[in-house]
């Protein structure tokens, strides 16, 4: 008899902001104790500073660090943040279309409510990172990394992980349309609590995931057609004849 094989679950992260944090953009231009959004530059150094309701569009953060920050309610539009660190933050109702976190790093982060469309996070590193609730359209993680990553009551519309590497990576409750897995190498990824689980691509790098009964049935017609074989009813046959 063969032994189930065990996932194993990713591990959360434990963000624990400090207890006051100093507000970044808030009040009026130069006041004692805040900052102007302008002051956001290339290679910046932000610690335990929280980031609310601003519009950041636009705005050249590349190789920033972010310790302990929150940002919340801020817009990222076409923001430059590639090779950024993101570690032990906070990142809530945040809007973002194409920005661009290219090779970023994000360590114990949560996303919570967040709306992202076409965002680049290819090459990227994930880890211990909790994205809950909100949408993300066409997602751009190829060739990134991913370990101990939940996706938790989410969109992810036409996700983008070709070659990317997933380790310990749960989806709950999470609708995945029209995912990409070309190349990706999955290792403890567990699938089966989706909401709604399609696929555009990829279907034979499942291999290192865990799906429902339910999904199975669901993907046959993907399945069939990765391994050539030609699904047809009883009748179109005899119709034939």
């Amino acid at each position: 008899m063969t032994r189930r094989k065990t996932i194993k679950a990713p591990r959360r992260p434990a963000v624990r902001l400090p207890a006051s944090l100093e507000r970044y953009g808030a009040g009026e231009e130069g006041a004692a104790g805040t900052y102007r959004p302008a002051d956001l530059e290339p290679d910046g150094d932000y610690d335990a500073l929280e980031f609310a309701g601003l519009d950041l569009t636009g705005a050249d953060g590349a190789g920033a660090r972010f310790m302990d920050c929150a940002l919340r309610r801020c817009v990222l539009d076409a923001a430059r943040l590639p090779s950024a660190r993101l570690i032990d933050s906070v990142l809530e109702e945040v809007r973002g279309a194409g920005t661009d976190l290219a090779g970023a790093t994000l360590r114990d982060v949560e996303l919570t409510d967040t709306r992202l469309g076409g965002v680049q996070l290819h090459g990227a590193t994930l880890e211990r990172v909790v994205v809950r609730g909100g949408k993300a359209d066409f997602l751009n993680l190829r060739g990134a990394r991913l370990t101990d990553v939940v996706f938790e009551d989410c969109v992810l519309a036409e996700p983008d992980f070709g070659d990317a590497r997933l380790e310990r990576v749960a989806f709950e409750g999470c609708a995945i349309q029209r995912a990409d897995l070309s190349g990706a190498r999955l290792t403890d990824v567990d699938l089966r609590r989706a909401s709604e689980l399609t696929l555009e691509r990829g279907v034979d790098r499942l291999a290192g995931a865990v799906i429902s009964p339910e999904q199975l049935l669901a993907l046959a017609p993907v399945f069939a057609a990765q391994v050539g074989v030609e699904v047809r009813a009883v009748d179109d046959v005899q119709k034939r004849h």
